[in-house]
């Protein structure tokens, strides 16, 4: 079955069982407070029969309760209402008004037969539920009102049936609402599993974001970001490989070229041992190529590949210019580290590959300053902060929204794997890397990871 007709369906039912439970409830609400009413009706007469008995007042001694029978008051105005008078003894005295022919001073219980007299006492008692009984005692003895339950459960059954054809016609609007309500979120499910189907199919650049409020909303924002995420992927992947291609390929064919011309003898003398150069260092580009994508690619994939422990921080940025410094020398570059005494300061990550981040970091300053470089670590809000800037000509505005993407690199870069390198082993020590560039000229790199003191 359809979502669809499963939310109506058991919209309707809800509606069906509120509705008949709203029904039961109010039938004997409204009985009730109809009785009530009733039964104040009955008191309040019964207040004015017995005031009027009082004045019709008969003595009572010397006669006996079966010889006697007065004429109890009941008004016009009180349809349906009748009334039983009974002496001190219990003994019905009259009935009123009164199917029976009873003489004036005849006694009641000679005017009426068996049957009928129990059921007047049944009455009396109150243990008739046809009846609604109401007692008062007066100076002859207790007078007993009483009127059909009918006529409440007419009244009654009048106003149910007015309510329940207005809860119905209520019913009725409601579950066209639902209907239309239900239609209205369905559809928009309706439409995201067809882009649920695109994502399936890999067609991550066809999918479009369906507009929807609430929980589905939120659902249909997270399926476009996750296709544009995956369509990015895709392509980083596709790029990835026409860049790796692209990196393998040079290498490979001077190798091939040289290894092929010293074979044929084509190179002699000399040239034979230029050529045997290039081989070598071609063949070591190569390795160190295949060695970072091998290791990028870990990094992305395999998570034993990371070994965390506490680094401390003062040591690590000590090795990196250590490091470095045969190359500063070469270069004639001066570095300018301002760290202070950060030594209680511990990183959590893994030490040799966050060392290898900074290095490369480094590195990459270091091929593009003129003069200078810095290096600028403090504690910032809980975080350290670690800002590596140099004077050189800055990075590309086209070039830094994609500085940290792999096989991007600059005018003097060598396999652009470097940042992405060092952006992955960064990101996996929860930290962030961040690049921009000064206003007075010059790349800064930004580092910040997450301090334990």
């Amino acid at each position: 079955m359809k979502l669809v007709h499963q939310i109506n369906l058991a919209f309707g039912i809800a509606l069906v069982l509120v509705l008949a439970v709203t029904g039961i409830v109010i039938h004997y609400v409204l009985l009730d407070h109809l009785i009530g009413a009733q039964k104040e009706d009955l008191k309040a007469m019964s207040a004015e029969m017995t005031a009027s008995l009082k004045k019709e007042l008969i003595p009572m001694s010397g006669i006996a309760a079966n010889e006697i029978s007065l004429a109890v008051p009941v008004a016009p105005s009180y349809s349906g209402i009748s009334a039983i008078l009974t002496d001190n003894t219990g003994s019905i005295i009259t009935v009123a008004p009164s199917s029976y022919e009873v003489k004036k001073m005849e006694p009641f219980a000679m005017a009426v037969t068996s049957t009928e007299a129990a059921s007047v006492q049944k009455i009396r008692d109150g243990n008739d539920k046809n009846y609604i009984t109401v007692d008062k005692v007066t100076p002859q003895g207790k007078l007993t009102l009483y009127t059909p339950m009918s006529k409440v459960r007419t009244i009654e059954q009048a106003l149910l049936k007015q309510l329940l054809i207005i809860f119905g016609a209520a019913g009725f609007a409601m579950l066209l609402f639902s209907l239309f309500i239900t239609k209205k979120l369905i559809k928009p499910l309706i439409r995201l599993r067809a882009e649920l189907t695109k994502v399936k199919e890999r067609r991550f650049a066809d999918v479009t974001f369906i507009k929807a409020g609430g929980e589905i909303g939120s659902v249909a924002k997270s399926v476009y970001d996750m296709a544009g995420e995956l369509n990015r992927f895709n392509h980083v992947q596709k790029q990835f490989f026409q860049n790796a291609s692209h990196e393998l390929k040079t290498p490979l064919m001077s190798i091939s070229g040289y290894a092929e011309g010293i074979r044929d003898g084509v190179f002699e003398g000399e040239s034979v041992r230029k050529g045997l150069d290039i081989i070598m260092n071609e063949s070591a580009r190569l390795k160190k190529l295949v060695t970072e994508m091998t290791l990028l690619a870990k990094l992305d994939s395999e998570e034993d590949v990371f070994k965390s422990e506490e680094v401390c921080l003062q040591d690590l940025l000590t090795e990196t210019v250590e490091r470095l410094n045969p190359l500063l020398v070469k270069k004639g570059i001066t570095l300018h580290a301002e760290y202070g005494d950060m030594q209680m300061i511990m990183l959590r990550a893994d030490r040799d590959k966050l060392l290898q981040a900074m290095l490369n970091v480094v590195s990459n300053a270091v091929r593009y300053a003129r003069h200078h470089i810095y290096i600028h670590a403090e504690i910032r809000e809980g975080q350290a902060a670690i800002r590596v800037s140099d004077d050189g000509p800055g990075i590309p505005e086209d070039l830094l929204p994609y500085l940290f993407h792999r096989f991007v690199k600059g005018k003097d870069g060598e396999s652009g794997l470097g940042l992405a390198i060092s952006r992955a082993i960064i990101e996996r020590c929860g930290g962030l890397i961040q690049a921009g560039n000064a206003r007075g000229g010059g790349a800064i790199i930004s580092l910040q990871f997450p301090g334990i003191t």
